[in-house]
């Protein structure tokens, strides 16, 4: 019974870690396509990236990477996920 929850519990963490490393890769992407500009949309894009980012570290890499997708599109910017 311990093995089965054991592989239970490993099944289910595998994706929370996968999720974990997206999250500085999506925030790195955002940075990096917002560069210098001081417009509306890049500080809009920015505020959104910034609760991604605390969402990130709060443990939530769920969350955190469905913010940083949600930034992305109202910035319009394309993010490359890591596979």
């Amino acid at each position: 019974m311990k093995a089965v929850l054991l592989g239970i519990m490993m099944v289910c963490a595998v994706p929370a870690a996968a999720m974990a490393f997206q999250c500085p890769t999506l925030q790195a992407q955002i940075d990096k396509a917002v560069g210098n500009r001081f417009d509306a949309s890049a500080q809009t894009l920015r505020q959104k990236a910034a609760m991604a980012a605390n969402l990130h570290k709060a443990g939530k890499h769920a969350e955190s990477v469905k913010a940083y997708e949600d930034a992305a599109k109202a910035g319009n910017v394309q993010l490359m996920m890591k596979k």
